[in-house]
């Protein structure tokens, strides 16, 4: 049997650009199994909400930015420099306990703006992404200044999110609290752009574009899970009917069509060939991530008007649907653009699609809610068929 090895101490140095067969480790993808409890959080949270007739956008989408930033720094500080030794997985532990409190504070966020849980979890996971740049900057000196810049960013804004904490609990505004948000969200984003003047990290293209693709299928298996959720406490409450099936397929076949689109487009070699547009491409999965949340919501809402009466209509549950997934289609051209000259759709495809998306909710009153999510399927697996013949041409 070969003798298993545990690497006890390896100094950090930056990992090579180049470097073959360059994959997900297994601790990537169990820290990434905790951020699937945070956004099945943050999911159902927004679905509630939906359902009830007052979608709490702005604190989803807030509390969304603290789960994808998060998964995002650490995403890339892993391409550079995964040790795998031994105090490099305990400070991966650290951030993935930080990822579960901001899980458990999400229904107080959503319910009555209370976000000190989900503060102190950003917090947690932030300290152990510092930890990981301290240790970089002292062990890779060609790196040093770059390490520390990141260190002493990330570490000053955690003060300012406190500070906005702070603001809450003092009675401001949901204006000023929006202000600050906004302000802290853009100074966060800043902190690569300014960290690595210096030197730029070595992160490795082909890893990225499988860590962002792997965290797409989470999103997407989220998704399932919500509707599935729905599906069964429906089958609990009434008889299963032509409705409720039809419902669950018709979510299916949608969250089916945006994964064929989204891996349509390989983004490996392009980010190879294009690394000065990373920002852009990896920047812009916040909005493509945030509407698959998002559409797991909406089709959650979607089945359970099959069985309930809710206070949202059955305009508004088609819009749940039909939103997130046209502002995925947008967003995935828009990210597609960044690092590519054709993207996969094309223009003219993309906007078909969203403009036929935006507008079915508006038949629902004359064909149903079942028929509008019907061909809000079908528009999809349109989209799909040209942006594929589109590509094999």
């Amino acid at each position: 049997m070969p003798e298993a090895t545990v690497r006890i101490r390896v100094r950090m140095t930056a990992r090579p650009i180049d470097e073959p067969h360059r994959a997900s480790s297994n601790l990537e993808l169990l820290f990434d199994l905790t951020f699937v409890v945070a956004v099945a959080a943050v999911t159902e949270q927004f679905a509630h909400t939906i359902a009830d007739g007052h979608a709490a956008v702005l604190p989803f989408l807030q509390v969304f930015f603290a789960i994808w930033w998060a998964w995002m720094n650490f995403t890339w500080f892993a391409s550079s420099y995964d040790t795998d030794d031994v105090t490099y997985r305990i400070l991966t532990m650290v951030q993935m306990a930080g990822v579960l409190l901001l899980a458990a504070g999400v229904p107080a966020a959503a319910d009555h703006g209370d976000y000190l849980m989900v503060t102190s979890g950003y917090l947690v996971m932030r300290l152990g992404l510092i930890s990981l740049w301290l240790r970089a900057g002292i062990e890779d000196p060609a790196s040093r200044r770059t390490a520390f810049r990141y260190a002493i960013g990330i570490g000053a804004l955690q003060l300012g999110w406190f500070g906005r904490l702070y603001l809450a609990d003092s009675g401001a505004s949901d204006g000023v609290l929006l202000v600050a948000f906004i302000v802290l969200a853009i100074l966060e984003l800043s902190v690569p752009l300014w960290a690595e003047r210096p030197r730029a990290t070595n992160w490795h293209p082909h890893h990225i574009a499988e860590r962002y693709g792997l965290f797409t299928i989470i999103l997407l298996g989220e998704a399932v899970l919500a509707a599935s959720n729905a599906v069964r406490r429906a089958v609990e409450e009434t008889d299963v009917n032509a409705e409720l099936i039809a419902v669950a397929g018709c979510g299916l076949v949608i969250l089916f069509a945006l994964w064929w689109l989204y891996f349509l487009h390989p983004a490996g070699p392009r980010l190879e060939d294009r690394r000065d547009r990373s920002y852009r491409w990896g920047y812009g999965h916040y909005g493509l991530f945030a509407a698959l949340a998002a559409l797991g919501a909406g089709l959650e809402v979607a089945v359970e008007q099959t069985s309930h009466e809710l206070h949202l209509s059955p305009t508004g549950a088609s819009y749940a649907v039909a939103v997130p997934a046209a502002s995925f289609i947008a967003l995935l051209w828009g990210v597609h653009r960044s690092i590519a000259d054709a993207p996969k759709p094309h223009l003219g495809t993309a906007l078909a699609g969203i403009v036929i998306l935006l507008a079915l909710p508006l038949a629902t009153p004359a064909v149903g809610a079942v028929a509008d999510l019907a061909l809000t399927a079908a528009t999809c697996v349109g989209v799909v068929a040209v942006a594929s013949w589109n590509a094999r041409r």
